[in-house]
């Protein structure tokens, strides 16, 4: 049973009538009754700030004891936050008056000395139990605080999200070597936290309340709220943000059975909650900031200070827009699932004004759409935050095909890294669950399965076409230095990269020369709608674009594999020809996309290749890696029909090309196939290993056809049996 009754009251209740009957009716504030005030993820909306003064200064009227808490995200997300680097945002927090206030992984944007900086400008002191520097026994900052209210001691336990390591900058977060030496001990969360609960209970606390910037997610990536609160036991309240949600008073039951109220007030002061304990009662309730008018005049002198100094550069207009250009569809937040306008403007803008081939921005770095009309500086750093400097840097194919893979690992959940793309297209399969592999840190380490992104192609701007992706080849790729640098969001695959520009330009200059030097000033109707840089698919568009494949054809599943991978290509528009023999030319150009189109040195001595022929290149690599010869020494011939025991030979020379074990298979008995003997004697080898593994079946049981053609349908099937073997992927 909570103490709310340390002491009696009857001297004060006499008192105040004594008082009363010489000095007119004096009313007694409520001594017994604790009113907290409860925000998180401000995110900069500092007008907030001085309706929330204004509503503790009312309620302390009537209250004796009112304090005020945040679960952190405000620092960053507005022009006054960016432009001072928190220092404004914490001085008018400091002007309200805060009992507690903890960390969420936006306080670290501005790196860590910053932090550091404005926690000493803090008149309270941040908290944060779980972050802390790897090996030592005690969290960087405190993790607890006690607050007392009268007799009753209040802990406030500051809890910051385990994924601040990646979303954060995480180079700040190692050493020299690149060795992380700090943690938000996520494997050890729970035990962490409980430790802190336990230790405020030792400390007299009458009252345990969560600051919990963890979040609570549908499908959440880290522990959420809730599996907060069910593996601990002590908690009071939970007062929680980093998802933006907005929670009333959820009631749920820890791990020791006892009830705990989850609450949120969602973003940018949509809402003010109310946080009462009265006896043993504790209810909670969220006050709509937009319906509460009255500020306070402390707060809003301090706002128009800041507000004038900054005024010229926030009100400067940079242009128009002639078309909405959005981030959400109501509460859903569209940047983080689907491209959208905005985000291609966005992508466009740093493309262009970097002069890269590709152009990355991430949905999480868009945070405000822009309306039709005047469009000022205030408008666009809205859209970009963060401050982010925009970095270019040299990436292979297969670097840009994991980063689309990445990014898209969580779909079609709400994702801060879903891609919004310049000078690139591709499809997502999205009946393919993701084979992204991360470590405990959820760093990338690789996919080891089926990718989902598929049919990548860069633009060509000579041609103004584009074209497949080279896995091996390299682009000039922009994105911001939160990628590139620091290897956010998990992406290790920029680690190591060659950097080709790094010149402190921010996101949003860039989107303001785009507007005013590219576009003229004018955003006009090119952005009203999207261009289909990205295409979701259900994995069946690669078949139905065919009038001559069907999804119960023995070859669907083959077809759809070389078609979603670039591998084969329809010989017209609407038809794939399955049943057409396959020639040495389009084998070869098979082989060649699947191993990423590499670039060639051999010279041309093919009389029978022309010049840019859309194979040329493909039968210059085959003959540099030996996978095929000429037919002579000056002919290949390449719309030649290829044999089954051609394509075996061809498909074993590959796989030893490519470093693969081919010995599996030797000892197959093809001897026991009636037409054995047809075998050609060059091919024999070939054909038994082929057969051995599974990749050239009998036509019957008792009949191999080696000198039969084969049809384009059976190179697909052999190629996808081939990838199925795990003798080869076209995706590492």
């Amino acid at each position: 049973m909570k103490n709310l009754n340390k002491k009696l009251l009857t001297f004060g209740i006499v008192l105040c009538m004594l008082l009363s009957c010489f000095s007119g009716v004096v009313f007694a504030k409520d001594t017994e009754t604790i009113v907290i005030l409860y925000e998180n993820d401000v995110h900069c909306a500092v007008e907030g700030y001085s309706k929330l003064a204004a509503m503790k200064n009312e309620l302390s009227e009537d209250y004796e004891y009112v304090g005020v808490v945040s679960s952190g995200d405000f620092v960053q997300g507005g022009t006054l936050g960016a432009v001072s680097r928190g220092e404004y945002v914490v001085s008018l927090m400091n002007l309200v008056g805060y009992d507690a206030v903890t960390l969420g992984n936006h306080e670290f944007d501005y790196k860590l000395a910053r932090l550091n900086e404005l926690a000493e400008l803090m008149n309270t002191k941040p908290i944060s139990c779980n972050f802390q520097k790897i090996g030592e026994s005690k969290s960087y900052f405190d993790p607890y605080s006690i607050v007392s209210y009268g007799d009753v001691d209040i802990a406030y336990i500051g809890i910051t999200t385990p994924s601040a390591l990646s979303s954060s900058s995480p180079a700040q977060f190692k050493d020299e070597n690149g060795e992380y030496i700090y943690t938000f001990n996520v494997d050890t969360l729970y035990d962490v936290v409980q430790a802190n609960i336990d230790s405020a209970k030792e400390d007299g606390a009458d009252y345990i309340i969560a600051l919990s910037h963890i979040g609570y997610e549908e499908d959440p990536q880290y522990e959420d709220a809730r599996d907060l609160i069910e593996n601990t036991d002590g908690f009071d309240v939970v007062l929680d943000g980093h998802s933006h949600s907005v929670i009333e008073n959820m009631k749920l039951t820890d791990e020791g059975g006892n009830e705990v109220v989850l609450t949120s007030t969602g973003t940018k002061f949509e809402n003010i909650g109310k946080l009462t304990i009265s006896g043993e009662t504790i209810t909670t309730e969220l006050i709509e900031t937009e319906s509460y008018t009255n500020t306070d005049a402390s707060v809003d002198a301090k706002l128009a200070e800041i507000n004038e100094a900054y005024s010229a550069l926030g009100n400067r207009k940079i242009g128009d827009s002639e078309i909405e250009l959005i981030t959400h569809d109501g509460d859903k937040r569209l940047v983080r699932t689907t491209e959208t306008n905005l985000g291609n403007l966005c992508a466009d803008a740093i493309k262009t004004v970097t002069k890269a081939d590709i152009a990355y921005v991430n949905g999480g770095g868009i945070r405000a759409p822009i309306e039709i009309g005047e469009v000022s500086f205030n408008d666009i750093f809205s859209v970009f935050p963060f401050n982010n400097q925009i970095v270019v840097a040299e990436m292979t194919g297969q670097k840009i095909r994991d980063m689309l893979e990445m990014s898209l690992m969580n779909y079609p959940a709400e994702d801060g890294s879903f891609p919004h793309v310049a000078g690139l297209t591709f499809s997502v399969n999205k009946s393919i669950p993701t084979s992204v592999k991360t470590d405990e840190n959820t760093v990338f380490t690789g996919v080891d399965g089926e990718y989902r992104v598929y049919d990548i192609k860069v633009l060509n701007e000579d041609t103004g076409e584009y074209e497949p992706i080279k896995l091996d080849g390299t682009y000039s790729f922009a994105s911001f230095n939160y990628f590139v640098l620091d290897q956010g969001g998990g992406m290790s695959m920029f680690d190591g990269v060659k950097i080709l520009k790094n010149d402190g330009m921010l996101d949003v200059e860039a989107l303001e020369t785009y507007i005013t030097e590219n576009l003229g000033g004018v955003i006009g109707e090119e952005y009203a709608e999207v261009d289909n840089r990205i295409n979701f698919t259900d994995g069946e568009d690669a078949l139905n674009k065919f009038t001559d494949l069907s999804d119960d054809a023995w070859y669907s599943d083959s077809a759809k594999y070389v078609l979603e991978n670039g591998l084969m290509k329809g010989v017209t528009d609407t038809t794939f020809a399955p049943n057409e023999n396959l020639t040495r030319a389009m084998l070869v150009t098979m082989l060649y996309r699947a191993d990423g189109e590499p670039e060639v040195e051999t010279v041309n001595s093919f009389g029978d290749i022309k010049e840019n022929a859309w194979y040329e290149k493909a039968v210059l690599w085959a003959k540099e890696n030996g996978i095929v010869n000429g037919v002579t020494e000056t002919e290949f011939s390449p719309d030649s029909d290829i044999t089954r025991e051609q394509i075996a030979t061809i498909m074993h020379r590959y796989a030893k090309y490519k470093g693969d074990d081919v010995e599996s298979g030797k000892n197959t008995n093809i001897l026991s196939y009636n037409d054995s003997d047809s075998i050609s004697d060059y091919a024999k080898a070939s054909l038994q290993w082929a057969n051995g593994i599974g990749l050239i079946n009998g036509k019957t049981e008792s009949t191999l056809n080696p000198l039969d053609n084969a049809t384009r349908a059976e190179a697909a099937t052999i190629f996808y049996r081939f990838v199925k073997a795990n003798l080869i992927s076209t995706q590492n």
